[in-house]
């Protein structure tokens, strides 16, 4: 961890990466929203790709047959 003055010079330094990146229009929160393109048709989940990344889900998922519109992307 930073002490004394390399923390407030470190703070000073992401501050001013952060107004400038508000001051560009890089707005995270919709950037991600932007990434979630996927909707599970069993769970309705949004993702960014079509794997679900937790167990239960996928346990639930894999039992369910799969929906006429992955089964020629399914690998």
């Amino acid at each position: 961890m930073a002490r004394g003055q390399q923390k407030i010079q470190s703070q000073q330094k992401n501050q001013k990466k952060a107004d400038a990146a508000r001051k560009a229009g890089i707005d995270q929160k919709a950037a991600a929203a932007k990434a979630l393109n996927h909707k599970c048709s069993v769970c309705l989940a949004m993702m960014p790709d079509q794997r679900h990344t937790s167990s239960i889900s996928r346990i639930n998922i894999q039992k369910s047959p799969l929906p006429a519109e992955l089964v020629d992307v399914a690998a």
